[in-house]
């Protein structure tokens, strides 16, 4: 499998001079908040978002001080995001440690995580970079809407499979795609190569999401992460909404019943799973993964080979590959 470090290639210099220019952009002088931001700088995660900037830009031209200012802002919204969410989910551990919302508990969690978004906007607006404002506003805003519409539909359990593309394009691939956007745009005014690199990244983002959704369904231990949380969260995802749509109506009844009462039950989950492996649903969610990872790799096709070109193709790959 392809990895990370080979993805990064192409853009080793820049992202290596990303790192300072990251750690300046949250330097504050509160003894506290420094304290945090240097935890969370130890335990950041891949970077996907960043090196998503930088290839987008890299494809078409030179990257930039706007490029970075568009890697930095994206990555202040992704970790204040990341915070909330914790918060939101009740959840103890990010990326196998503990979670500022479990060290730091719901105020300061919650005040980081504005004050991470705020440095972003901040960001922007002092190198009158509008143009990426209006991309990541745009992506807050409907990263919001689908997380609103995710929590509506788990109250009813009747969520359908063009829902559940509705939501996660939102929830997931819309950042992906200001990623793209925002990277191609600083280096490019070509709308046309723009809204490729933009389609590529929706295609890649909702492949992303299908892939944590299938981790659900994996043995446990194979992944390094706990199984069925989306069961137990109430959260009909693509191999679940595959499976029951290919229940009888007792066994749906029977099924959504188990989700509604019993999903804390070990016992009762692992019938859900069970039930799901049964009727292939993990089998149509890889399916339809793997079209949408090709449909990314597709969109790329009117742009010259060169080495930003075979890492957006390898990290298409990754997104997919990847066992964690």
């Amino acid at each position: 499998m392809v990895n990370i470090l080979s993805i990064k290639a192409p853009i080793k210099k820049e992202m290596e001079e990303f790192e300072s220019f990251f750690k300046s952009s949250i330097k504050t002088k509160v003894p506290l908040l420094d304290h945090i931001t240097n935890y969370i700088l130890r335990r950041k995660g891949k970077q996907l978002r960043p090196i998503l900037v930088f290839l987008t830009a890299k494809i078409i031209g030179d990257p930039n001080k706007s490029t970075f200012n568009a890697a930095a802002l994206i990555e202040l919204l992704h970790t204040a995001t990341l915070i909330h969410d914790d918060v939101v989910d009740d959840s103890y551990e990010r990326r196998g440690y503990f979670s500022l919302y479990a060290i730091w508990k719901t105020k300061i969690s919650v005040l980081v995580g504005d004050y991470l978004l705020s440095r972003g906007l901040l960001l922007a607006v002092a190198e009158k970079e509008f143009k990426q404002l209006e991309i990541v506003s745009e992506a807050v805003k409907e990263m919001s809407e689908g997380e609103l519409f995710q929590i509506q539909k788990i109250r009813k359990l009747n969520i359908t499979e063009k829902e559940y593309f509705d939501i996660i394009r939102k929830k997931t691939a819309t950042l992906m795609i200001a990623c793209a956007a925002s990277g191609a745009s600083s280096v490019s005014n070509d709308q046309e190569k723009i809204n490729s690199l933009k389609l590529y990244a929706e295609h890649a983002g909702l492949a992303f999401q299908i892939k944590d959704d299938i981790f659900d369904y994996q043995k446990k231990g194979l992944i390094g992460k706990p199984i069925a949380n989306d069961i137990k969260e109430k959260k009909l995802t693509l191999p679940l909404i595959h499976a029951l749509s290919n229940a009888s109506p007792g066994e749906k009844r029977e099924i959504l019943g188990l989700i509604r009462r019993n999903n804390n039950n070990s016992g009762k989950i692992q019938k859900v799973i069970d039930f799901v492996l049964n009727k292939k649903g993990v089998e149509y969610a890889i399916d339809k993964m793997n079209e949408h990872k090709q449909k990314a790799i597709d969109s790329l096709s009117e742009f010259p080979d060169n080495e930003a070109k075979k890492s957006l193709i390898d990290l298409a790959g990754y997104i997919t590959e990847r066992n964690k």
